[in-house]
């Protein structure tokens, strides 16, 4: 299998900078869930350079799932948490009671979820570039 683990990171790298950019204009939302994708596809990019094929979007069971040694420390998984709420009530209003998404997050939210995100991709960056 040849490995794609730089691309993923390159695109985690870059959905990073489109959560902290979804901030500056007040989309928290979109915020949140640009985190979520760039938490996903950073251990996902771990996941390519290891040689393990990986699916779905549970970013904390992909970090739990990593061999012994490649895993993060529980509080991290905790964050990975966290960001694996933001999947699907950011972007359908069918999740809440009433209202859209956008009624639903705040700029506190979306700022806890860029630093997770940031420390979470920062994790597999270094596990990914060790070699």
């Amino acid at each position: 299998m040849v490995s794609r683990a730089k691309d993923w990171l390159r695109q985690a790298l870059r959905d990073l900078e489109h959560a902290k950019r979804s901030i500056k204009f007040g989309d928290y939302e979109w915020a949140c869930f640009a985190a979520q994708q760039a938490a996903e596809k950073a251990v996902k990019a771990l996941y390519q350079k290891l040689g393990i094929e990986v699916w779905g979007h549970s970013i904390s069971r992909m970090l739990q799932s990593l061999p012994n040694e490649e895993r993060p420390p529980i509080n991290m998984i905790d964050k990975a948490k966290e960001l694996d709420r933001h999947y699907i009530p950011t972007r359908y209003p069918n999740f809440h009671p009433e209202g859209a998404p956008l009624d639903y997050y705040t700029k506190d939210d979306a700022e806890r979820a860029v630093r997770y995100a940031e420390e979470i991709v920062e994790y597999c960056r270094r596990k990914i570039l060790r070699s």
